[in-house]
């Protein structure tokens, strides 16, 4: 993507950022099973875990080596607090209290956030009129496609509320953060499995004082199910994606995926449950397809050349 970003993205980041948005639009689900079995740190925690024991097993398959500089390390502390720590608990504790169609309106506020923080931080990501309309106009789209009755009693649950939003806000911060791996070299896999790893050593003594997770009932086998598919997929095998995404792409374009987590869902719903494809789909998806092409910029440019001639 362009209009003053200094970042374009190809059709490789294309397929990256829809893969990406089919593995995180699952943690929703996984996350709806789950959390009326355990209590919202201890799946998280289970979460970030598993995930780091997938992620050093990937590296080390590959042939990757861990790194040992201070600095790479106190990074890796930084984006675990900003990426996992914070938004993960938020999200989980704002899904005991909200239903999750609102928690991903909410979570779709990610891009306006990642606007806002990367214009002021980032030279080469500024904002513009038309990225900001682009982001305003996907953002409706996903309003409608989840439906505004998901919006109903917004004023109630109001803190739960106002813990997703913060989460957004930090996912907006971290993709800014993350930038500094590809400057400090360090391979997406390793980024992914650092990040979980610091996550990890600072959730575990808080669940186990905070849960006292060895007093909870065993769960049943499909929560575990949903423990393992949001660890090894929407966490380990995603934050691979996501580093590489955001090393090419940059962080406003990476965190556009948020708007295309509904998409994936309804399509998923359709493909795989046979479920009906309705008018307010369809329109959302057209919003969400307007948005995202303001802020890729390259058709409307075209358009205004051919207007021109």
């Amino acid at each position: 993507m362009s209009g003053g970003t200094g970042k374009t993205m190809g059709a490789a980041d294309w397929a990256l950022l829809l893969t990406l948005s089919g593995l995180w639009g699952g943690s929703f689900f996984f996350v709806e099973v789950a959390v009326g079995h355990l209590p919202p740190l201890t799946i998280v925690t289970l979460r970030v875990a598993l995930a780091a024991a997938v992620l050093w097993l990937y590296a080390v398959a590959i042939g990757l080596r861990l790194p040992r500089a201070p600095a790479v390390w106190a990074a890796f502390a930084g984006m675990g607090l900003l990426n996992n720590v914070v938004p993960f608990s938020l999200i989980v504790w704002g899904q005991t209290e909200i239903a999750s169609g609102l928690a991903a309106i909410l979570n779709a506020t990610t891009p306006l956030f990642t606007v806002l923080v990367a214009g002021l931080l980032l030279a080469d990501e500024r904002m513009t009129r038309a990225k900001l309309a682009g982001v305003v106009v996907g953002f409706a789209g996903v309003v409608v496609m989840v439906g505004p009755s998901a919006l109903a009693g917004l004023g109630g649950d109001v803190l739960a509320k106002a813990a997703v939003l913060v989460a957004a806000l930090s996912y907006a911060f971290a993709g800014v953060f993350g930038r500094r791996f590809k400057r400090l070299g360090v391979d997406p896999p390793i980024a992914a499995a650092g990040q979980v790893t610091a996550s990890t050593l600072v959730l575990v003594p808080l669940t186990l004082a905070v849960d006292r997770p060895f007093d909870l009932a065993m769960p049943v086998a499909t929560v575990w199910a949903a423990i393992v598919a949001l660890a090894v997929l929407s966490t380990a095998v995603a934050y691979v994606v996501y580093f590489r995404l955001l090393a090419s792409a940059g962080a406003v374009n990476l965190l556009l995926v948020t708007f295309l987590i509904p998409v994936t869902a309804v399509l998923l719903g359709v493909l795989v449950l046979g479920e009906r494809l309705a008018p307010a789909h369809i329109a959302g998806m057209a919003l969400i397809g307007l948005g995202l092409s303001a802020i890729d910029g390259r058709l409307w440019r075209w358009v205004a050349r051919a207007v021109r001639l």
